[in-house]
């Protein structure tokens, strides 16, 4: 029998505030937070089951390899980490509230949270950010506004992470669209004891890049 998640069932906490402390704490306990806008509190959640993308087996689909290839976007780390997160939140207002921002930009002034910011031009074209904590990485939310520009940021989260010798990337809930990118589900367990390994690791997710551009202003 297939044992399946779902936000609401999985909350196991209700508080009224976030504190990068309390975001610190949880996720080394396989918990993150969701904003529950209509109540005012942040809901904290451990799914039964848990998704990650297998690092030593993600799979990128051909026809966005090819796409990469073609050099049509131009990929940076960490160069605009709060426009990213307004991006996500755009499109899920749900559980990105202006604490989540203000948490979360804290947390990336600390060296913790990161992006990844996929540009045509100058302008960003999508984009995803998440937390590094040991050799763990936890995806938090992605966005795209135009073609593939979130999946390219995917793929380039993932190469850098096997690059700097990270051994968890998890991204919370199955879906069909992470599915097609090898992600796989974990029992609790399982999770934990993977999530223990990766977090006893020294690794770096590694410096910042320039936005495109940013040299000649």
């Amino acid at each position: 029998m297939t044992v399946t998640s779902h936000p609401v069932m999985d909350v196991v906490a209700v508080t009224p505030e976030l504190t990068a402390e309390m975001v610190l704490a949880a996720y080394p306990r396989g918990l993150f937070p969701m904003a529950y806008l209509e109540a005012n509190v942040i809901t904290w959640h451990r799914p039964k089951v848990r998704a990650v993308i297998p690092l030593e087996s993600a799979h990128v689909p051909r026809r966005l390899a090819r796409t990469m290839a073609r050099g049509k976007y131009q990929v940076t780390v960490d160069a605009a980490f709060h426009e990213v997160m307004a991006g996500c939140a755009s499109g899920r207002p749900v559980w990105i509230s202006d604490d989540f921002h203000r948490v979360y930009g804290q947390l990336h002034d600390m060296g913790v949270a990161h992006s990844v910011e996929v540009w045509s031009g100058k302008e960003l074209a999508g984009g995803l950010y998440g937390l590094a904590m040991g050799g763990a990485f936890f995806a938090e939310s992605k966005f795209h506004r135009s073609t593939d520009a979130s999946k390219v940021a995917l793929v380039s989260l993932i190469g850098r992470l096997r690059a700097r010798g990270f051994a968890l990337l998890e991204v919370q809930y199955l879906t069909d669209h992470l599915r097609q990118f090898g992600a796989i589900e974990l029992p609790h367990r399982a999770y934990m004891t993977r999530l223990r390994e990766a977090q006893a690791l020294q690794v770096s997710f590694g410096p910042a890049s320039p936005r495109p551009g940013a040299a000649l202003e």
